[in-house]
């Protein structure tokens, strides 16, 4: 590796560094599992970046777990039980959304107030964040709760998926708090630095999904066979107690950056304002992001379940691999909202740039792996000839855009970090409604290439995301914006 890449590791150049050496990675790595007390807005960026990332990948890893054991124990339901999930997750996006939206104002509000040494105001801001949350959560999970059937009938579901599927899905909508909470809790704790409570709560929730889910699906033990719904409970037990668990931490005092006092809990006007604003434009970024996922598997729905479920699995399997990646990216956004708190614009954009390198050597692996490995993969699944191709096709044909998405996801979280949410907005807008889904149909239909023509579509769109992030990045505008 280059001399400029060994300097920027401790610090002394503005370019990414290649990984420590194996001692101090793996002294980073005991650090960060610890909990670290480190100062991020001072010392060696790729240090920070290592302690912040470990337990933040961690965290993800274990969502990953799920995402693939939760399809892997339905799919033996049959097309029609996968079926199901896939389009209530894509229903729940919008959710995800709200709640990934909610996240990124809390992230970056908290962030700045921590790098401004300023522990009060980033409690505060937390509070704000809590009480928006439950507010909408209930205001959905009502509203879910009536509407699953028609939902589900909207996304193209056949009269057997309807019949499979319409408790599994009320059951997910109507517990949507616990997606809510257990996002923004630990929003807020990466916000602050302290990602090794937040990797803990998403353990500990994601355990107690992977435990319980194959005894209520199955009927193990003394447990009823609920199928399908059962994993719908197992889901929601094991978010709830996250959440719960969480929530004890920050306000029992046991953060060692952020906790919530009696003192802290009151609704501030201008605070909720700013969390407001933040957060809205997050949300419709999030929501514009994901929701398109709806318009893809609609187009696909139109294929059969067969397609269907096999897209299922390949997307959940690409999850498995993005999810880390959101762990680096979060903790580019960590770094960024503290060095901008701490005015240290030039740490910030050192950090992306870093991140962004790292991201880039992993799921360049990653793809690479897909590519090769994808009907053995697709085969752990399921051996349905009518699912299994779909699965390889979606899992080959999207991993070829790994290396660009890698540095796209760590930039359009250094612009949320930095309080920038409408940048990416935009970015989204032009990329998956302009381009990918009219692609994604041109191809698909118009031009005869069935499902392959979606998948090939994603690519394509999460490629220009990142080059056109990367090119509105350099500018620097975000290095101004105020929380």
């Amino acid at each position: 590796m280059s001399s400029e890449f060994s300097e920027a590791l401790e610090g002394t150049a503005p370019v990414a560094a290649h990984a420590p050496s194996t001692e101090s990675f793996w002294s980073g790595v005991r650090e960060a599992l610890r909990g670290s007390r480190r100062d991020y807005t001072e010392g060696p960026i790729g240090r920070a970046i290592l302690v912040l990332a470990v337990p933040m990948v961690l965290e993800m890893v274990m969502e990953s777990v799920f995402a693939v054991c939760d399809v892997f124990f339905v799919s033996r339901l049959g097309a029609d039980a996968v079926a199901t999930v896939g389009l209530t997750e894509s229903m729940l996006t919008i959710i995800y959304a709200l709640a990934m939206g909610l996240a990124i104002g809390a992230t970056a509000m908290v962030a700045r107030r921590t790098g401004e040494r300023d522990t009060d105001g980033a409690a505060r801001a937390a509070v704000q964040a809590i009480v928006l949350g439950a507010l909408i959560a209930l205001v959905l999970g009502v509203s879910g709760v009536i509407a699953a059937p028609h939902l589900l009938g909207i996304m193209g579901a056949s009269p057997s998926v309807l019949a499979t599927g319409t408790t599994y899905a009320r059951i997910m909508y109507g517990g949507n708090a616990t997606i809510v909470l257990l996002f923004l809790v630990n929003a807020i704790f990466r916000g602050a630095g302290d990602a090794a409570i937040a990797m803990r709560v998403l353990w500990l929730a994601n355990a107690i999904n992977i435990a319980l889910g194959p005894c209520l699906i199955f009927g193990l033990g003394p447990f009823p066979a609920l199928g399908v719904k059962g994993a719908a409970i197992a889901t929601n037990i094991g978010r709830g107690t996250g959440a719960l668990f969480a929530l004890s931490r920050l306000l029992g005092g046991r953060s060692s950056r952020i906790s919530i006092a009696r003192r802290h809990i009151r609704v501030e006007p201008a605070a909720m304002w700013r969390l407001i604003r933040l957060s809205a434009s997050g949300t419709l970024q999030t929501l514009i992001g994901t929701a398109s996922w709806i318009g893809l598997i609609r187009i696909l729905s139109s294929f059969g379940s067969g397609v269907l479920a096999g897209y299922t699995i390949g997307i959940r399997v690409i999850i498995f691999a993005l999810l880390p990646s959101w762990g680096l990216s979060n903790a580019g956004a960590t770094m960024v909202g503290q060095a901008l708190g701490a005015r240290k614009p030039e740490r910030a954009e050192q950090a992306v740039w870093v991140a962004g390198f790292y991201n880039m050597c992993f799921l360049g692996v990653v793809g690479l792996l897909f590519v090769l490995l994808a009907r053995p993969i697709a085969n752990i699944f399921t051996t349905d000839p009518a699912v299994v191709p779909n699965a390889v096709d979606a899992l080959r044909i999207i991993s070829l855009g790994f290396l660009f998405y890698a540095y796209g996801m760590v930039i359009a979280a250094a612009f949320n970090g930095a309080g920038d949410t409408m940048t990416p907005t935009i970015l989204n807008v032009v990329v998956f409604w302009l381009w990918e889904i009219p692609l994604a149909f041109v191809l698909s239909k118009t031009l005869d290439f069935g499902p392959r023509g979606v998948y090939l579509a994603v690519t394509v769109a999460f490629s220009t995301l990142a080059l056109l992030s990367a090119g509105l990045f350099k500018r620097g505008r975000w290095k101004t914006r105020k929380v």
